[in-house]
């Protein structure tokens, strides 16, 4: 049975201020896509990567994300959604339809480009022992605040009880479907299946799978994370 990773890449990612897809965005030389895509392929749990383009990019991601296929793995492009949600549910549905035997579903972003193989391994493994939605996380280390609409803080959370959610997020297909045909627009996949009433699991997620939004993320990664090479 075939594990599938979902990278919606539909994104401009204006933030970032380089006039292009965001997944193109080139860390020292590098695509986000392609370092992300890699990644999941490398972890050696993965055998597809469903990538959902810009429609209007969609022959570029195939260029760059071409090398990256091997014996153990293949990317497939298609063009993606309006929205994140929509990108996600294209590429689920193109999963299901043309690789008949996938069994476990991962949704990554392909600005977390430098998320570790052990954490993509720690989320397929505990959906494979049983547990039907996964996330990696991360303690919070700062004080968070809740505030009204006017700004004034109306109440202080425990952050021990607190994490930052990162991808890939991990899931049976099955689950994942459903959460989906809710036509629910999100930004996490695993809020979807909240919805459903689903348990959601956690593992333990890296620093390294950071997001890459702005240019100070960018600055960090090609400082800190890729040691200058390619």
């Amino acid at each position: 049975m075939s594990v599938v990773a979902l990278v919606p890449a539909a994104g401009r990612g204006e933030r970032l201020g380089y006039g292009m897809a965001k997944a193109l965005v080139p860390v020292n030389g590098v695509p986000l896509l392609v370092r992300a895509v890699r990644g999941l392929l490398d972890a050696g749990c993965v055998q597809h990567v469903v990538v959902a383009a810009p429609p209007s990019d969609v022959d570029a991601m195939c260029t760059v994300t071409a090398s990256l296929a091997s014996a153990g793995g293949a990317v497939h492009v298609l063009a993606g959604g309006a929205e994140r949600t929509d990108s996600v549910r294209l590429a689920l549905e193109y999963a299901l339809r043309e690789i008949p035997d996938t069994s476990i579903v991962l949704v990554h972003d392909a600005a977390r480009a430098f998320t570790p193989g052990a954490v993509v391994r720690r989320v397929v493994e505990a959906v494979r022992a049983g547990h039907p939605a996964v996330i990696p996380v991360l303690p919070m280390a700062d004080t968070v605040k809740q505030v009204d609409a006017d700004g004034a803080v109306v109440a202080t959370p425990d952050r021990a009880a607190l994490r930052i959610v990162q991808t890939p997020q991990g899931f049976t297909a099955d689950v994942l479907l459903r959460a989906h045909a809710s036509g629910v627009q999100a930004t996490d996949d695993a809020g979807l299946v909240e919805r459903l009433g689903v348990p959601v699991t956690t593992v333990e997620g890296h620093a390294n799978a950071m997001k890459i939004t702005t240019p100070f993320d960018l600055a960090v990664a090609e400082a800190l994370l890729t040691g200058g090479t390619t």
